[in-house]
């Protein structure tokens, strides 16, 4: 029997993640800007893979990944079976195609029964995110891709600056009311953990300027990307607490013109389930050939 020690720590609501993002569903292509962005990066990424795949799952994204791979028709010939899922079911109906409610930390897909998986804005929310990603090589047949795109640690950082100070002048002590998020290095070592090959990872950053604080956090709610912490405060706060806390965020972070800066920070990820087939890394010591030698530069002794 495992010990508790073994159990992840519960960081995030999943049930109110459900239920947020079902609130979020209606009008969501309007604030949908980041989902389509990383739905058009994934399927830019996958048309340099010189693959055919019958079976695909899609999670997360909200219709926008097979709308991307829709529009680009080579990319799109090269997929049989598109399958696109949500842990809310009025997210999952935007999909053009088969659709799944589910929940990616209990994955529903039979072993090696997949050719593709791609996540698109879902695995931040996870509470053990390798222990998905095991799930994740597990349904991928051998030598099958998997893709994802997910929110990285830079990601609202003034947004989180302005919330303690607010909260640290109003009340006096300070929570925490903005997701934690993983880091680009991070990402690709906990592929490497969850057993994928060759993984890789890279990053997007982007920043969108905003009138004020309240405008970004409406647009954040009708994402559905709002702090679902299971360790979040469950006090009521005043009104009084948002108005000190976008004061604080233009006083710190204004332009020039007084339009306040989100920065966002989308990591990619990739890696393959293992075949036998793929190439193996060099034991150490039997490289044939000077890493000098390689990049042509002269050796020199320290």
């Amino acid at each position: 029997m495992a010990s508790s020690s073994d159990t992840p720590p519960l960081l995030f609501d999943r049930a109110l993640l459900r239920q947020r993002r079902t609130r979020a569903a209606r009008g969501y292509e309007e604030f949908a800007f980041l989902a389509s962005r990383a739905a058009d990066d994934l399927a830019d990424r996958l048309m340099a893979v010189s693959r055919t795949f019958d079976r695909a799952l899609v999670i997360g994204g909200a219709g926008a990944v097979g709308r991307a791979i829709a529009a680009r028709p080579e990319l799109a010939s090269k997929i049989g079976t598109l399958i696109e899922a949500d842990i809310s079911p009025a997210m999952a109906a935007k999909a053009s195609g088969a659709a799944l409610v589910m929940d990616e930390e209990r994955l529903p897909i039979a072993d090696e029964s997949v050719d593709l998986v791609l996540s698109c804005l879902s695995l931040h929310w996870t509470n053990d995110l390798v222990g998905a990603l095991i799930q994740i090589n597990r349904a991928l047949k051998p030598d099958g891709f998997f893709a994802c795109a997910m929110l990285g640690g830079a990601t609202l950082t003034e947004l989180r600056q302005s919330l303690m100070a607010a909260e640290d002048e109003i009340y006096g002590q300070v929570s925490a009311r903005v997701s934690p998020f993983a880091d680009t290095v991070d990402l690709a070592g906990l592929l490497g953990r969850a057993g994928f090959a060759m993984p890789v990872s890279d990053v997007d950053r982007l920043s969108v300027r905003y009138g004020n604080a309240f405008v970004l956090m409406r647009d954040l709610r009708r994402m559905g990307e709002t702090s679902v912490l299971a360790s979040r405060p469950r006090t009521p706060v005043h009104r009084q607490f948002f108005v000190k806390t976008a004061q604080v965020y233009s006083e710190r972070f204004a332009e020039p013109d007084g339009r306040i800066p989100a920065k966002f920070e989308i990591l990619h990820a990739a890696g393959w389930a293992p075949h036998e087939s793929q190439p193996k890394p060099l034991r150490p010591g039997s490289a044939k050939v000077r890493l000098a030698d390689a990049l042509g530069v002269k050796e020199t002794g320290i």
